[in-house]
């Protein structure tokens, strides 16, 4: 669905290494804020278009955030394991992002454009949706990041 409102800046660190993300530094970028969790069927899907997505774009501007929304971080990590990510995987210790994002279920991606503000939300992941949002970030890679 097309929308348009400021995304909300979430308190988020990576998994990893669980340094502090800096929404700031990611502005002018496009963005995929992408939710997640490891019992989340259809994210075992979505992570090898995820991963291409971002091999291919990430030089022209593109961000892929992947939020992993387990309670134990070990079957996140279980997960990765089989699926391997090549984008940045976060987690939100707080809970607070995917209730100011308006999450209503898993996957759910969420298209930010390079002015920081949410241009399109994708829910599930059936056949078809790959190529539906690749066409949204390539057009938003487009799209100039000054202002208006």
């Amino acid at each position: 669905a097309g929308e348009m409102r400021p995304a909300p800046a979430c308190d988020l660190t990576r998994l990893a290494s669980g340094e502090p993300v800096d929404w700031g530094a990611l502005r002018g970028q496009v963005l995929v804020v992408d939710f997640w969790a490891s019992w989340c069927t259809p994210c075992a899907r979505s992570f090898p278009f995820l991963n291409r997505l971002h091999q291919e774009l990430a030089g022209q501007g593109l961000q892929i955030l992947a939020i992993n929304l387990d309670e134990h971080p070990d079957d996140a990590a279980r997960f990765l394991r089989r699926h391997p990510a090549a984008f940045p995987i976060l987690t939100d210790t707080t809970q607070a992002c995917p209730k100011a994002f308006g999450v209503p279920g898993m996957p759910a991606s969420y298209l930010i454009d390079r002015r920081g503000r949410v241009r399109y939300t994708h829910l599930g992941f059936q056949p078809g949706a790959a190529a539906v949002l690749r066409d949204t970030v390539e057009q938003l890679l487009r799209e100039p990041a000054g202002e208006p």
